[in-house]
């Protein structure tokens, strides 16, 4: 019942951040923008996901490996287009975590690698993204004027940068009661897990660098769709604006992060002096690139070999 009910409340925040949305866009008018021109910037921004989902299955793999539970390429590659997949039809931006999470399970690593190497990556990439937009800020509050903008991006960055540098920060304690504490002990181990992977010379550089790389596409993405359209936004505006939406957008608290990324990203236009519409604008073709291509991890999932024994165990169980 409970589940029931936050997917309810789910759904009616993406529905009813949407309609906000999308009362600021004119669709016939964005339907019209489309050219020839258009269909290679969406091919391209097809690319750009595809290369994003890799760098983050390298990345996977480099902490799945400290974590016991090791991937090659390819599985990483696989279970990733699958989890992009389930990003889009589970009721969160998390949902393919999950599933991620319970494939390398199934894989043999057991459940406790298994999710400390989905939720240390996850907390890793948050690092890097607050990384990303406190080194951006000097530009970014050259773009935003609006007072309130610049206060919710001051709040939001340094929230996500404290609670990234406390959990780090956690591994380092030597008190005996947090290894020992329900509530705390599988936290230490996967801060212990992240100081290891992110400090040490054979894993530091290849993780700083895809994790910069996968924020990185995000936004060439996103300047991808936008040239699509010809909206009015430079590669250094998206480079400035997208991370922040990406943030916010990571709250588990809507259909795959639609609605709160429509929502945000328009705000986040209007404080910077750009068309409010034009971010929705964006916004939808951003997810509608990330929906694509979680169409292709459900071709991946539906021929894989774990989908298979899911379906001969549900055959023979019997009535």
């Amino acid at each position: 019942m409970r589940r029931i009910l936050l997917t309810t409340v789910k759904i009616l925040i993406s529905a009813a951040l949407l309609y906000l949305a999308l009362r600021k866009v004119n669709l016939s008018d964005l339907a019209s923008r489309f050219g020839i021109a258009s269909v290679g910037w969406i091919c391209l921004a097809i690319v750009v996901v595809f290369l994003q989902i890799f760098a983050g299955a390298l990345r996977w793999r480099e902490i799945s490996a400290e974590c016991g539970a090791p991937l090659t390429p390819v599985q990483a590659m696989r279970f990733n287009m699958i989890g992009a997949f389930f990003n889009q039809t589970l009721p969160s931006s998390i949902g393919g975590d999950a599933v991620r999470l319970w494939l390398l399970a199934r894989k043999g690593a057991g459940w406790r690698a298994a999710t400390y190497s989905v939720f240390v990556e996850r907390a890793i990439g948050l690092i890097a993204l607050a990384v990303i937009i406190v080194a951006t800020l000097p530009w970014s509050y050259r773009l935003v004027d609006d007072p309130h903008g610049r206060s919710a991006l001051l709040l939001l960055d340094f929230a996500a940068l404290a609670g990234g540098v406390g959990f780090l920060v956690l591994g380092r304690l030597n008190w005996p009661w947090l290894k020992r504490w329900w509530g705390t002990h599988h936290l230490y181990a996967c801060s212990g897990i992240a100081n290891r992977v992110m400090f040490s010379r054979s894993h530091e550089p290849k993780l700083a660098v895809l994790s910069l790389l996968i924020h990185i596409l995000a936004v060439a993405m996103a300047w991808c769709v936008a040239q699509s359209i010809a909206a009015p936004v430079s590669f250094g505006q998206m480079f400035q604006l997208i991370p922040p939406v990406m943030l916010i957008t990571m709250m588990p608290i809507s259909i795959a992060g639609w609605g709160v990324r429509e929502a945000t990203m328009g705000l986040a236009f209007g404080y910077a002096g750009l068309p409010a519409n034009e971010g929705v604008n964006v916004s939808l073709l951003f997810g509608a690139m990330y929906f694509i291509v979680g169409g292709f991890g459900g071709l991946v999932w539906i021929f894989s070999a774990e989908k298979a024994a899911q379906d001969s165990v549900a055959i023979h169980v019997p009535e």
